[in-house]
């Protein structure tokens, strides 16, 4: 006997564990879970729109191990430079892109889910680009709800986590690249204590993964995700929630980077709004598994 999932075709496989596209960009299947997003009152250096909600990932979902780097982005956009901090390049081939606006991260994964022969997960409306409904396989940048699940989760059975590593401070050494001593000079401010022998941006994946295989959520660029930039409200549970349908141009970032310099900013609740590029700011693909 063969037991197949409630609807589907005689021939289904599950979704593998993981999968490489054609920019080389490995992804892990994250089988989702149910957490609470956002953070209580109570939480030192929380912000007036992180209001806790359940969140509930029904779908199944791929997400980029690292975000996508320079070299991997001018093969879409060949005259991309993510540019120069002093006399120190973020502009190498293997340093994550940065300088990136939304509209161009989503025109890079529609471009990647063609490379791939994958329906585009996004399409242009009132001049901008919006997810087609329903969403397709296509790749995409992941929600705010993935990325927070995935940044703050330790693995199956387990609760979720204040920070990457888990509830306390300080950071461990080794988990990511923030603005420590070795930036003395290059930034006006220092994250008290820490030091990561990376002055400016580093190539993805220079530290340790999280439980899941995902690298630099913590440090390294902030990331565009899909959602557009309100304060979600209090108690407004959701099932795989795509944020809100109209917001303007802004879009939610998450996740710190490499200038930061707050104990407060690497909290995985912590999230800004940015309609603009920016050299600590870049992103990594997801896409549904089926």
């Amino acid at each position: 006997y063969q037991l197949l999932p409630l609807g589907r075709a005689r021939d289904w496989q599950p979704p593998p564990a993981a999968l490489r596209p054609q920019s080389g960009t490995l992804l892990r299947l994250i089988p989702g879970g149910s957490f609470t997003m956002g953070s209580e009152r109570r939480e030192q250096g929380r912000r007036s729109n992180e209001f806790p909600r359940k969140v509930t990932l029904q779908r199944p979902f791929y997400l980029g191990t690292r975000e996508v780097t320079n070299g991997e982005f001018r093969r879409f956009k060949a005259e991309h430079a993510s540019g120069f901090i002093g006399k120190r390049t973020l502009d190498l081939d293997a340093q994550p892109v940065s300088k990136v606006t939304w509209n161009e991260a989503a025109e890079y994964c529609n471009w990647l889910s063609v490379q791939d022969g994958l329906p585009p997960a996004y399409q242009k409306k009132d001049g901008g680009w919006r997810l087609l409904e329903p969403v397709t396989t296509g790749y995409r940048l992941p929600t705010e709800a993935e990325w927070e699940f995935v940044a703050r989760h330790p693995g199956a059975g387990a609760r979720p986590q204040r920070y990457e590593w888990g509830d306390a401070l300080p950071p461990p050494a080794g988990i990511g690249n923030l603005a420590g001593a070795e930036a003395q000079g290059e930034m006006p401010r220092l994250l008290d204590g820490w030091q990561d022998d990376y002055p400016v941006v580093a190539p993805p994946a220079k530290f340790r993964a999280n439980a899941f295989g995902i690298f630099d959520m913590t440090g390294n660029v902030s990331e565009w995700v899909h959602d557009a930039y309100v304060s979600f409200e209090a108690g407004a549970n959701a099932t795989d929630p795509l944020g809100p349908a109209t917001g303007g141009a802004r879009r939610v970032i998450k996740g710190s980077n490499w200038r930061t310099v707050t104990f407060a900013d690497l909290r995985a609740a912590w999230r800004e709004g940015a309609d603009d590029a920016s050299q600590d700011l870049g992103f990594r693909v997801a896409r549904y598994a089926e």
